[in-house]
């Protein structure tokens, strides 16, 4: 086992978790599960979309992350399970899950990385015979141990009965469903058409804005992308472009400081382009967020 992490695998952290607000918490006084986890599941599905749960959890247990190519490895399921909740398995579809793909540098299928206290590591390519992967496993827990990461996942007796959901409205299931399976232009035409039916619906307009910002990502190399931006540091679109990045990282001042400071120095058309971007960012954030009120107290500085 090595613990060589990928450069590029440490912009999960602090990533904007991309499905808290497209999908609603749950009402006051329900039973909450365990992050990330949808429940007390040892074994998930997760996206790009919904990894920061991941890493949240990551804090408490050690997550064992597969990028499989669509089928996910049933031997790999059974082991973790004979942990007893000491290991988590997310499984992560890599064909349509492009930016952890990348993250995780994935070109074999499956590639079993783990992410301890928020830190990446390197597993294993391919199928390991189950007596390795074990190995590999019980390695993973002492190294887990010695970073304070001991907890479990609380598994809950055959017997009990799940939390039921709130149901979300039908046009807002669409396109949750739409984002779970990497279809982004779906989702957004669900989220429009909600906003459509009701312009008031916050929740669509903040759906709309997250899958937009996974829908110009998808299929991107950051590296490209920012070589681009430095080449012309005049081209909106660049500069866009790596404002996306920012955000989806989680760095929202980088992403504010650059357009904000490029806008003055811009024609009419590109002021309204880093405006609409800049009013789809707060949305992704949410208001709560203190950067936003900043970045909006800023933008509104420069529009009057």
């Amino acid at each position: 086992m090595t613990n060589n992490l990928p450069p590029s695998v440490a912009s999960l952290r602090g990533a904007v978790d991309l499905s808290s607000l497209v999908r609603p918490p749950a009402p006051p006084g329900a039973p909450a599960p365990a992050p990330g986890t949808g429940g007390h599941s040892l074994v998930v599905d997760a996206t790009d979309a919904s990894f920061t749960g991941i890493l949240e959890l990551s804090n408490t247990v050690p997550v064992v992350v597969e990028l499989h190519g669509g089928v996910p490895t049933v031997s790999l399921t059974k082991l973790i399970t004979e942990f007893g909740g000491k290991l988590l398995l997310a499984r992560v579809d890599a064909s349509t899950n492009p930016q952890l793909q990348q993250a995780f540098q994935a070109q074999v299928a499956p590639t079993v990385a783990a992410v301890v206290a928020g830190r990446p590591l390197a597993l294993f390519e391919g199928e390991l015979p189950e007596a390795e992967a074990r190995q590999v496993f019980e390695q993973l827990l002492v190294l887990a141990a010695q970073n304070g990461v001991t907890g479990t996942v609380p598994v809950a007796p055959a017997e009990a009965a799940e939390p039921v959901e709130e149901p979300l409205p039908p046009l807002h299931q669409a396109g949750y469903d739409a984002i779970e399976a990497g279809d982004y232009p779906a989702a957004m035409t669900a989220y429009r058409t909600a906003i459509i039916q009701d312009p008031r619906d916050q929740l669509a307009v903040a759906g709309l804005a997250q899958v937009s910002l996974l829908h110009r990502l998808a299929g991107l190399s950051a590296g490209a992308i920012r070589d681009a931006a430095a080449a012309v540091p005049s081209d909106v679109d660049a500069q866009l472009a790596v404002a996306d990045l920012d955000v989806s990282g989680g760095h929202l001042e980088d992403a504010f400081d650059r357009l904000l400071t490029l806008f003055p120095s811009l024609d009419v058309d590109g002021k309204n382009a880093v405006r609409t971007r800049m009013l789809e960012y707060f949305e992704v954030a949410g208001a709560e967020d203190p950067r936003v009120s900043a970045g909006r107290r800023r933008l509104t500085a420069l529009l009057y």
